[in-house]
Order: C-alpha cells, then structure tokens, then sequence
C-alpha cells in the first residue's frame, strides 16, 4: 500500500530536498492521485538485492519481545507505554520553558533542517491526505477539526501505517520476505535521522522531529508484520493480545503526541497511553472476530488455541465454518472481552486535546458497530462479512461528534432530563 515509485538509494545520507527532486522527475507523468499507490510494494519487494546484516536485523527486533518470557504480553507492552509517556512528559516540560522563553506558539516550532523545503513538505504532506482521504474516509473527515499541524502528522503516520500492514496483507504480499521487512525497518531508522526516501517518508520525517514520538512502536508494528509471516496460530490470548499490540496497539501509541492531550486532563498521562492501546487492541479483536472465515480460506486463524478446544471447537470446525451453538458461546465470549477494551478505550478519548477527539470517537463508535453487526448475522462470521452501512456510518458521525464535545457524561444527563 504505498505512495509511489520508490527510489532507492545506496548512501542514506542524501539531503531532503535531492530525495523528493529525485522523486519529481521520476513522477512528473503520474497523475495526481493515489491510483499509484500499490506499486510501491512490489518494487519495494523486488528492488535492491542488498540486504542488511543479521545483526542489524536482531538489534532491531521490538524490545517488547525481548523481554523476560514469564511476564505476560500486557506486562511487556506496558513498558513501552511507560516510556512514550516519559518523552511526552518530557516534551511538554521542554516546550513550557521554550514557550516562557521565546513566547513562540507550540505549533510553530519547526525543525530548521526542513525551513528551506516548505513548499515540498506541503506537498508531501498534501499526498498523504489525499492518500488517508481515498481509504479512510471518515477518519480524514474527522480530521479536519484538528489543528493544521496535527491534521498532517496524523496523515503521515496513517500512510505509514497502512503502508506497512500491505507488505504483508496488499495485493503484492506474495513479493515480501524477512529481508524485505529488514529493509523497510533500514529505511524507518533512516526516516527518523532525517533521510526520507520519498515525499511519505519526508512528510513522517518532519513530523517525527516535531512531535515526541518514539520510534519503538514503528519497530514493533514492523515486527507485527514479521509475526504474520511466520506465525498462523495463536496458543492462547497472551500471545493474541501481543499480536494485536504490534499492529494497532502500535498506532494509538504512535498518534497520541500529535493528537495531543487535554491540558485539563484529569487522568495521568499513563493512563491516556493505556486507553489508546485499548482502543488498538479492540479494532484489531473486532478485525479478527469479523474475518474468521476470510482468514480460514488463507489458512489463518487468529483465535486462541486453548478457548477454542475449552469451547468444544477444532480448527476443523472453523475451517467447515458452520455456526453452531458451541461457536454462538465461543463468539459471545469473544465480543465481550472486545467491548471490555472498547469500555476501558473510552476512558482515554475524552481526554484528548478536544480538537482531536472527533476521530478517534467516529472510530471507537464504528467498530463498536461491527460487533452488533456479527451478532445480527447470527455469529455467521464464516460467509457473511459484517459491516456499518452507509446510513449507520452517517449518523455515527454527529454522535461522535457530540461526545467528542460534551462528553459521554453531559450527553447522557441531556438525554434523561
């Protein structure tokens, strides 16, 4: 799922404003639209034989993984989440006194490297809207209520983001092995020194050097992808949940600097990384739970091991795709856990900056919908895909809207007066 012709360099060391010239001429003829945006993947997966030593590729491995194997998945998690809170923190404290000494609006501060380049960066970032405009339409008009600044940063880390889970899950997966993955996480270190390889790449370059995100959850989403490669089966919901973690825990903690927090927030900044997560971990629960027959066919299934032979259920089962009373219970069982983390994500939205509050709840509400949509089909997950409707999509729309603004509390004491 990517941008455009990537161009390969061997010296990491180009200049920002080479990069996208370079770019230019090799684009100069493509229209103006995301209609490019899949050839990435297979000139990325073909391109350059060189690949990265070993090494380089176990330095690089998620320290969530690394960690001590009898600590469950939440416990190793929580580690990073302890340390993006510690660089907001941080962030928020060098930029008070920056703001005491200068007077400069947060917003403005932008990194000297990338002054000469605006013009470029505008442009990149433009793609990148249009990008998140074509295939995800409701969150991008969430987007427009948030500040300039953060409205880009959010676009460039969705067009990493969805860049990344297509290596593994777009229309050239077939092309993408370990090697290719060491090399997209070559590149994303390069992106976070300042040496894009394309206007994407610039556009998260630049916000990456304006807002307190660190690269870990970059790595471990990359390391999510890695785990699809080798992994079809999940033992139990620790190893579930870790995979989830990778690719969409990830996001909330890569979004939430930009997205920024309520400076009247009543909860610690821990716990607003928390919420996040959760709200990672719920999609990903309800991408899984909508999937199941999709997933069959591609010999996947992405449902704990253990719950599934405590419920009376083979992978045979699954794979038949009959739903009978056992898998009712099965199903029953996993929405609710779903909704538990949706309940705790809840938790987290409305402490956001108030400017920022609108998508993240038109997602929160969507996908919670997709979970009474399994149930209305009878838990026939199997054949039937689940999914909002255009009308239900519509009016999701005014009520995140009104708890992003009133919050869920005043909402509900307007409606029982």
């Amino acid at each position: 799922m990517s941008s455009c012709v990537v161009v390969w360099v061997s010296s990491c060391g180009s200049k920002l404003e080479n990069t996208i010239t370079r770019y230019y001429s090799l684009t100069t003829h493509h229209q103006r639209s995301v209609s490019y945006y899949h050839h990435h993947q297979k000139v990325f997966a073909s391109s350059s034989s060189s690949s990265y030593s070993s090494s380089a590729s176990a330095l690089s491995s998620a320290a969530v993984a690394a960690s001590v194997p009898s600590r469950s998945s939440e416990e190793k998690v929580y580690e990073v989440v302890l340390k993006q809170a510690a660089l907001v923190k941080e962030q928020q404290q060098q930029r008070r006194t920056r703001k005491r000494r200068s007077g400069a609006a947060i917003d403005e501060i932008i990194d000297d490297d990338f002054m000469n380049n605006l013009d470029l960066l505008n442009a990149a970032y433009e793609r990148c809207g249009q990008v998140c405009a074509e295939y995800a339409k409701t969150f991008y008009l969430g987007t427009q209520l948030m500040t300039e600044e953060r409205r880009k940063a959010i676009w460039a880390i969705y067009v990493w983001c969805r860049r990344t889970d297509e290596l593994v899950d777009g229309p050239n997966a077939s092309h993408i092995t370990p090697t290719a993955l060491d090399r997209w996480e070559q590149r994303l270190n390069d992106v976070f020194q300042g040496r894009p390889y394309d206007m994407f790449d610039a556009a998260l370059s630049h916000t990456v050097s304006n807002y307190p995100v660190d690269i870990q959850p970059f790595k471990d989403m990359i390391e999510g992808m890695r785990m699809d490669l080798r992994k079809s089966r999940y033992n139990n919901f620790d190893e579930l949940y870790l995979y989830c973690y990778y690719v969409a825990g990830t996001v909330g903690l890569m979004s939430v600097p930009v997205m920024g927090i309520d400076p009247h927030a009543k909860s610690s900044t821990e716990t607003i990384y928390n919420a996040a997560l959760a709200l990672g971990i719920a999609n990903q629960l309800t991408n899984i739970l909508r999937d199941v027959g999709e997933d069959a066919r591609r010999g996947r299934i992405y449902l704990p091991q253990d719950e599934l032979a405590k419920a009376g259920l083979s992978e045979e089962d699954i794979f038949n795709g009959k739903v009978t009373d056992k898998w009712r219970n099965f199903m029953r069982g996993q929405i609710k856990r779903a909704r538990i983390f949706f309940d705790e994500a809840e938790k987290g939205v409305s402490e956001l900056n108030s400017a920022s509050r609108w998508p993240v709840w038109a997602s929160l509400l969507l996908y919670r919908q997709i979970l009474d949509s399994i149930e209305a089909n009878d838990y026939n997950n199997f054949t039937k895909r689940a999914y909002v409707g255009q009308s239900k999509k519509l009016l999701s729309l005014p009520a995140a809207y009104a708890k992003a603004f009133l919050g869920p509390q005043k909402l509900t004491n307007i409606f029982m007066r």
